[in-house]
């Protein structure tokens, strides 16, 4: 199952032209900097903008144009604010039955039951709004949206008001949301550590226009355009916790493509996890070495090589098993190693770089 979207439309000083195809779950994150037609768009497909001349359609369904408007009542979507707008004259439990007041019964592909375990509100129920925390509102705003038992999840930077340590509270349960519903999600975000560990793709927006599109490994991996996710290049992957060191502080991960050492955070053996290794913590060697302080040495196949914002440097891509990695170079060290695609060298990535 896919999701296409497709939709124009123009302002005075603004346009907004998409037309791409996602997966039909999991999270797509839509970044790119302010004014880029992040929120516009969200907005658009949630029916809050309604402009003459625009046009959406949603999987071949139309939404908008010049004649007609879907209002927003009758799109099946979840809509979740940076603010939770909640009902503060009502408990938690009515804000959730307001959600799902909106669906006929035999409608219902969400019940509130699972909302409520999904983002572990059961003990908020009874509670007035005003008595909950940043991160308990947002909880109960993202219950809320389920509960309409939405065909498409809108997310407009759903943690940029919360502080750092409310936002590490509830980014697990957004992990589960990803993870356990079939459900595509739209979200709006100016942080790379949360694109990093939520997104399974993401649509990147300069100026009302999709620069790149795809599962966000692949578009973080290329080169010929390199797209920094944040300060830096970089890619991401799934793993899994082999190995917990006690006396080192340091974990094993399993991966596509061998294992690594990295610091301990405390994730238990056997679980899942994200990695994210930027370019300027990958170096290379013609040979492995036992002389170094450097813990991690995986073989590498170099697929790519790409040119940098300074002449001094150079971005090659690399395959390392079913994975992708990307090591910054001095053009100097390219030339000095004589490193050629698809050569066999040895990718060499500092344990103390590396955080799940």
């Amino acid at each position: 199952m896919t999701l296409r979207i497709r939709c124009t439309l123009s302002y005075p000083a603004f346009s907004l032209a998409v037309d791409v195809n996602l997966a039909g779950k999991g999270i797509t994150a839509l970044f790119g900097r302010s004014g880029s037609g992040k929120t516009t768009l969200l907005r658009f497909i949630a029916g809050l903008e309604r402009v003459d001349g625009g046009e959406l359609l949603i999987n071949g369904e139309r939404w908008q144009d010049g004649r007609f408007f879907l209002p927003t009542h009758r799109r099946s979507i979840g809509y979740v604010f940076q603010d939770a707008r909640l009902f503060a004259h009502l408990d938690v439990a009515a804000n959730l039955a307001y959600g799902q007041r909106r669906v006929p019964a035999g409608e219902q592909r969400i019940r509130m039951p699972q909302a409520i375990d999904l983002l572990d509100i059961a003990h908020l129920l009874p509670r007035r709004v005003q008595h909950l925390s940043g991160g308990e509102k947002q909880r109960v705003a993202i219950a809320r949206a389920l509960a309409s038992s939405p065909r498409l999840l809108l997310m407009d930077e759903p943690l940029a008001a919360l502080e750092q340590t409310r936002k590490q509270e509830i980014m697990p349960y957004l992990e589960r949301l990803r993870d356990e519903l079939s459900i595509p999600v739209l979200y709006v975000s100016h942080s790379a550590d949360e694109v990093a560990r939520l997104a399974d793709q993401i649509v990147v927006l300069d100026n009302g226009r999709v620069q790149a599109c795809g599962p966000l490994s692949t578009v973080l991996a290329a080169v010929e355009q390199p797209f920094r996710l944040g300060e830096d290049a970089g890619v991401v992957f799934a793993g899994r916790v082999l190995v917990r060191d006690e006396q080192w502080h340091l974990a094993r991960i399993a991966f596509a493509g061998g294992e690594l050492w990295i610091r301990d955070g405390g994730i238990s053996v056997g679980r899942s996890v994200r990695l994210r290794i930027l370019a300027r913590d990958v170096s290379l060697a013609r040979q492995p070495s036992n002389e170094s302080s450097i813990m991690n040495y995986l073989p590498a196949t170099i697929i790519a090589q790409g040119s940098e914002d300074h002449p001094a440097l150079a971005l090659l891509q690399l395959q390392v098993g079913e994975t992708p990695l990307l090591a910054r170079l001095t053009r100097h060290s390219v030339h000095r190693l004589d490193l050629q695609i698809g050569q066999t060298v040895w990718a060499q990535i500092k344990a103390v770089a590396l955080v799940a």
